[in-house]
């Protein structure tokens, strides 16, 4: 492992814009906000937009939005990569005018044939051992003629060593090195050329990455080399795993940013699991909001092992955070999802005394939405499996009847005075608590859990209250069970 980094960073997060955002793309644009706000300097946004095919300006949008809704910050962007091409392609010509680059003439079918050949007496086929780049009069002559071409780089006959801030020195032998394209045959510039151009003209100090980019650092460090620039401080960070040991997939669930804030995660939490799905504070913290994790972040604690993303663990800690986090937060978090369930408009007041009542006992918002509707909704509907232990008690409709009327005359309908109405017909009836707490609660709410009954109550309201009571005597009393059933 590489020493501990120091000093002022500019680190950069340099996603395509051809899908939505990877939660492997959340957790390294996580990690380099954790190693600039732990060290100072900046956060460089760039959307390399480059292949034009495969890019989409609403996913730009997108991966723009899911960073924000995630709480990751940056210092200066986003800026597209293809503004730059210009300068992109500038490069290439220099290289080519320094003998770094050159010209390459050959087709498509010229390559395959010859790389067959080699495979085919049991070689390692390269471009560079199987073929000689042109001489200069042949290069004149082409492009006079206008013959199609690409600009190969000109990979130095040695080794690379990378010194990786995760996985240490990693050996790129020279055998297993090539000349690569940096410039197409329609004259744009190739992903190798682009990205070290924009972090040399960006000034980046920093590439922190996923370890799919592995094999590209030593074309991007003789690219550095070829254009006089200081070489930058590369990490490259495992893959996250799915449940099933393999790359994290749509087989095993969710795998984007989006997917999970559709699901009611809460971006703190889910910034909190990313982080510590690869990295850790050195000690047996889990839950630890955004200031613990800057104050505790060093990339020396960056893991070398793949993390295996656990759906459980994530929901968990969303739990926690569902509790935890301030109601107006909550409420600005929760504004989509009432909005799906048909809750827009509802009463602000009773929303805020509800959603309080609720969040702690939720744990994901699309939950907690389809907690409180039934405060809102003029009526119920009730389930027969449900409520199956209710309709074999024939006596139970009388005493529900018996206690809305005792709830329609109290003078204060109140926690304290509908719990001691209940609690004196309990007492007469002669019967335990739960044989009128469990029918009540699914009467006015539909539901077998949720907060403390009496508290459930007064937000309901007296009025609505009385109306469901009403049906759901009507269920039961229009649906018993038979000593059959």
């Amino acid at each position: 492992m590489a020493s501990q980094l120091t000093g002022p960073v500019r680190v950069r997060f340099a996603p395509s814009p051809t899908g939505f955002l990877h939660v492997g793309g959340a957790r390294t644009a996580i990690y380099n906000e954790l190693l600039r706000k732990s060290l100072g300097g900046a956060h460089i946004l760039r959307i390399e937009d480059t292949d034009k095919e495969r890019s989409d300006d609403a996913m730009t949008r997108q991966i723009i939005e899911a960073l924000a809704w995630l709480g990751i910050e940056v210092d200066e962007g986003p800026f597209l990569q293809s503004a730059n091409l210009q300068d992109h392609t500038a490069a290439a010509q220099r290289l080519l005018a320094e003998d770094k680059a050159y010209h390459c003439f050959r087709t498509a079918e010229e390559l395959d044939e010859k790389r067959k050949e080699i495979l085919g007496r049991g070689d390692s086929y390269r471009y560079k051992t199987a073929f000689d780049p042109p001489p200069r009069e042949e290069v004149e002559r082409r492009l006079e003629a206008g013959e199609p071409y690409v600009v190969r780089f000109r990979m130095p006959d040695e080794a690379i060593v990378v010194e990786d801030i995760v996985r240490g020195d990693v050996h790129f032998p020279e055998e297993s090195l090539d000349d690569f394209i940096i410039l197409r045959s329609d004259r744009t510039p190739t992903y190798h050329l682009s990205v070290v151009c924009d972090d040399i003209s960006m000034g980046v100090t920093h590439v922190i990455r996923g370890e799919d980019h592995l094999s590209n650092t030593p074309k991007h460090i003789g690219l550095f080399r070829a254009l006089g620039a200081d070489l930058p401080r590369f990490g490259h960070l495992p893959l996250i795993l799915g449940a099933d040991k393999k790359r994290l997939s749509k087989r095993t669930g969710a795998t984007s940013v989006e997917e999970f804030r559709a699901q009611g995660i809460l971006p703190q939490a889910l910034y909190n699991y990313l982080c510590l799905l690869g990295w850790s504070p050195g000690d047996d913290r889990e839950l630890m909001d955004r200031a613990e994790l800057i104050e505790a972040f060093t990339a020396e604690r960056l893991g070398k092992t793949h993390g295996v993303f656990d759906v459980d663990k994530l929901k968990w800690m969303n739990s926690h955070y569902m509790a935890s986090t301030p109601l107006d937060e909550i409420l600005e978090h929760l504004a989509p999802f009432l909005e799906e369930a048909g809750l827009a408009d509802a009463d602000p007041e009773l929303l805020r005394h509800v959603v309080e009542l609720h969040q702690g006992r939720s744990k994901n918002l699309v939950e907690l939405a389809e907690g409180i509707r039934h405060y809102f909704q003029e009526s119920l509907e009730y389930d027969l499996e449900a409520t199956k232990k209710f309709r074999k008690q024939p006596e139970l409709p009388e005493m529900l009847e018996t206690l809305a009327t005792r709830y329609a005359e109290l003078d204060d309908y109140t926690v304290e005075s509908t719990e001691k109405a209940m609690r004196d017909l309990i007492a007469e009836l002669d019967v335990k608590l739960g044989v009128l707490i469990h029918p009540t609660r699914f009467a006015l709410s539909g539901s077998k859990a949720g907060p403390p009954l009496f508290d459930l109550v007064v937000p309901v309201g007296r009025e609505r209250g009385q109306r469901r009571f009403a049906d759901f005597i009507r269920f039961l009393r229009e649906n018993p069970v038979t000593p059959e059933g």
